[in-house]
């Protein structure tokens, strides 16, 4: 068990029979009564986020989540194949399960594989991925009365906005919690 007073942003813990992630804290003591915690968190099974209040004297249990290290291999019909990095097995994840994240996949990607007692809640993508730009536009000069941005295709035919120094060909980072760029590599 984990007094709530304990909890740091990354654990994962059991509350009404679910496995949380928790997102984010904050202990509030106001003025009068007594101190709360407001956590955000995020369910591992079903993906929503949810703002829950718990008094102080609280204690949870800590769910000890596995990850594993795999490659993405392959898409079949509406399954992904992954390979474990250390024992070289194969499992294939239902796209229902890693519905938001299957945009940024691509050959040869290694993500962290997510269990709980064997069950398997998802993947976690690393927070930055390169990918080379298969389609944009020239940049055209002094075209930079709005935002100097323009779009771009991405070898996985992923559509972001890059500045207008980014050329077909050029690899570029691409934030896989927001979706935009980042940066050129």
């Amino acid at each position: 068990m984990i007094h709530i007073n304990d909890l740091k942003n990354g654990m994962s813990i059991i509350h009404d029979g679910q496995i949380f992630l928790v997102l984010d804290f904050l202990h509030v003591k106001p003025g009068k009564g007594p101190a709360f915690m407001r956590l955000k968190l995020k369910n591992m099974r079903t993906g929503a986020i949810i703002d829950k209040t718990f008094n102080t004297n609280i204690k949870f249990e800590q769910a000890l989540i596995n990850k594993e290290e795999m490659q993405f291999l392959y898409v079949n019909n509406d399954e992904y194949c992954f390979m474990n990095m250390a024992t070289f097995e194969q499992i294939m994840i239902p796209k229902k399960q890693i519905e938001e994240q299957t945009k940024f996949l691509k050959e040869g990607l290694n993500v962290n594989v997510v269990f709980y007692e064997g069950e398997l809640l998802g993947m976690q993508l690393p927070e930055k991925i390169a990918y080379q730009v298969k389609e944009t536009e020239p940049a055209t000069k002094g075209n930079t009365v709005n935002n100097a941005n323009k779009d771009a295709i991405l070898e996985n035919d992923l559509k972001v906005k890059v500045p207008m120094f980014v050329k077909t060909g050029d690899k570029v980072l691409i934030s896989t919690r927001t979706g935009a760029y980042d940066s050129r590599q």
